[in-house]
């Protein structure tokens, strides 16, 4: 029985395990180390092996294959190589080289292979992404059209960036190149927190290519002092790792940010830098016995950076209307752009940001060579209020430069060449910025404005700054809010008149305040003063040459500057009726030509009627019989005007300039 029943549990057993017999086999594919140095592995059996390929060794170990020749492959390894020796086994893994990606990333520093060093943890939900992919097609493509704001005045006014550029920064060391890309994350701290979609935001991505790991550490530490982090993944790959993580890292990170561009969101990665990545590939393919070229560069070093940087993109509709902005940064040695590397990088870019070491210890930061900096595509997508505030700066800056070539070795200068002297340098004085404070577009919109039209041109150098600071203090939220709706918008793209007139109403009644802080009659003001040994002469000068230069328009404008700014411009009752007069006068030559037409012929006479309301108003602000008297001549002028509104293209075109809010103010009545 006992025998019996030993046969039966024997017979279960084997039943069973029948059952669940696969004949699918396991198969791993291994080779053994022949040799191995300085990061490279020479493997022999490993006959079916994939180019970049990851590779296992006995010791944990991972790495890629590169080399594949007849009798070994050449693998370099991802870390220390004092583990592995000749004769252990290294096994395939089947899979190319791929990393994590996805929001769950933000926030996190990794390595090259996406492993976590921030000491936070492992990873959440994340999916994997290849590091090498093919870049997208052209029919895939869309032409570069929406605005990446720098938060930097040079950069957005001189060299603008659009979202899936690649635009390189170049230039010697200590010249303030990571400054650039790092303002650049920071400026997207507001754009984001005010973005009302996915499609609005725009998540940074930075790879640090053998910096040390304290320069790492201090930037982690700004960016989350800043409450950059959520938004930003950092890839980090220091100088203490070896050459073939220096390498992969770029590709990494574009992985990382290939998620959000394919994912219909915007990205902005930030390559820092790769000449230390093409100096860490020569050292592989030296290690390799690849044939080396110029500069002992291998062959292919421009492949190496081209199939990387056409990955940024901006796609097309179909695709998901997803973007990937690249900033590229080179490192050049004493200012030679002709070198190998920088040229292959700016060949592949679509423009350059140049900085000069002799800038930067002048002062002028960012240190950015107006002359050789360049967008090639970037124009297309600066918001059109920027061209049109700043469409002549570029070449009064070129006509600076040149004059003050010459300038310093004659002393006897003609006022215009003087004059272009002043302003060049007051522009130059503009378009600096401290570090780590980037500013919203709409106030380097207003800041350019009023340096491009003049405003600058009689304030002291060493004030440029402080005129700045009240200028944008100055201004009230209401008409920044405009500005941002008006022009932040990434799918609004026209600039209107009335944005223009805006700003100009906004640095006219500063100047007009500030301007008779030292006039005859004490008025209070809430703005700084300006200190300065001269300053009631300046004061006075400045004054009558803001006078000179406005425009009637311009002054017309003021009038209703109290709704821009906190400081009302006070202006007298004989100013009111002069400023209008004036206008209707000399300031509207169509609208003479409106009045000379039939059956225009009495609009002279009730714009008479209309300045003779305005200064009893003004004379007698109480008098509730005048004020009703007032306000019926308006509207019988209103409607007339009204009448003819169709009828008139020249009147059109004076309607859009006067509407009837301009004229209820000029009145002083309320508004409907």
């Amino acid at each position: 029985m006992e025998f019996s029943s030993r046969a039966s549990e024997l017979a279960t057993l084997l039943e069973s395990k029948m059952t669940h017999f696969s004949t699918n086999l396991k198969l791993d594919e291994i080779g053994r180390v022949v040799s191995v140095g300085d990061g490279i592995a020479r493997v022999y059996g490993l006959n079916e092996i994939q180019a970049g390929e990851m590779v296992e060794f006995a010791s944990g170990v991972k790495g890629i294959a590169l080399n594949l020749e007849n009798e070994n492959v050449g693998i370099v390894v991802f870390g220390s190589d004092t583990a592995i020796k000749e004769g252990d086994l290294v096994k395939r893994t089947g899979s190319i080289v791929n990393v994590p990606a996805g929001k769950a990333m933000l926030g996190r520093v990794v390595d090259a292979l996406g492993v976590p060093i921030d000491g936070r943890g492992a990873l959440s939900d994340h999916e994997r992404r290849r590091v090498e992919v093919k870049a997208p097609g052209i029919i895939e493509r869309k032409s570069v059209h929406e605005p990446m704001q720098t938060g930097l005045k040079a950069v957005d006014s001189l060299v603008p960036i659009g979202r899936g550029q690649r635009e390189l920064i170049i230039g010697d060391r200590q010249t303030g190149k990571t400054a650039i890309a790092i303002d650049t994350i920071l400026n997207q701290k507001q754009m984001n927190s005010r973005a009302t979609s996915e499609s609005e935001k725009l998540y940074c991505v930075y790879v640090a290519i053998g910096q040390k790991r304290s320069t790492v550490a201090q930037l982690v530490q700004i960016l989350s002092e800043a409450n950059a982090l959520e938004y930003s993944i950092l890839v980090a790959a220091t100088a203490s790792d070896p050459a073939p993580l220096q390498f992969l890292a770029p590709y990494s990170g574009c992985a990382m940010g290939e998620y959000f561009r394919d994912n219909g969101m915007h990205a902005l990665i930030i390559y820092d830098d790769l000449s230390k990545q093409a100096v860490a590939y020569r050292q592989m393919s030296l290690l390799l016995r690849r044939p080396p070229g110029r500069e002992a560069y291998p062959g292919d070093v421009f492949y190496l950076h081209s199939r990387l940087l056409e990955r940024a993109a901006k796609r097309s509709d179909q695709t998901g209307a997803g973007s990937l902005t690249a900033l590229p940064v080179i490192e050049t040695q004493a200012g030679d752009v002709s070198a190998y590397i920088p040229t292959n990088v700016i060949s592949i870019t679509d423009g350059q940001i140049c900085l000069e070491t002799e800038l930067f210890y002048r002062g002028i930061r960012p240190a950015i060579n107006v002359g050789l900096s360049v967008s090639r595509v970037g124009s297309a997508a600066q918001l059109k209020a920027m061209k049109k505030v700043c469409g002549s700066l570029k070449l009064e800056l070129a006509q600076y430069r040149e004059v003050a070539a010459f300038a310093q070795f004659g002393s006897d200068l003609d006022p215009a060449t003087q004059a272009l002297l002043n302003r060049g340098a007051r522009l130059t004085e503009v378009l600096k910025q401290p570090q780590y404070t980037p500013l919203p577009i709409e106030k380097e919109i207003l800041v350019i404005y009023a340096a491009v039209n003049g405003f600058c041109d009689r304030m002291p150098l060493d004030r440029i700054s402080q005129y700045e600071r009240i200028i944008t203090n100055s201004i009230k939220p209401e008409l920044l809010e405009e500005l941002k709706s008006g022009l932040c918008s990434l799918f609004r793209f026209f600039i209107l008149d009335w944005i223009v007139a805006g700003l100009t109403t906004a640095v006219s009644t500063f100047i007009w305040n500030v301007s008779s802080e030292s006039g005859e009659e004490s008025r209070q003001l809430s703005l700084p003063a300006l200190e300065s040994e001269s300053t009631s002469e300046s004061i006075h000068t400045f004054r009558a040459g803001a006078e000179n230069e406005a425009t009637i328009y311009h002054r017309i404008r003021l009038l209703e500057g109290q709704q821009y700014f906190n400081v009302p411009p006070q202006l007298h009752p004989g100013d009111y009726e002069r400023l209008v007069r004036e206008h209707f006068d000399q300031a509207e030559p169509n609208i003479a030509r409106i009045m000379e037409v039939s059956p225009y012929e009495n609009i002279r006479q009730e714009a008479d009627a209309f300045i003779q309301a305005k200064v009893a108003s003004v004379d007698n602000p109480g008098d509730a019989v005048q004020r009703k008297h007032i306000e019926r001549k308006l509207n019988s002028f209103l409607q007339e005007l009204t009448q003819h509104q169709r009828q008139s293209s020249i009147y059109r075109k004076f309607y859009k300039h006067f509407t009837n809010e301009d004229l209820r103010r000029l009145c002083g009545l309320p508004l409907p």
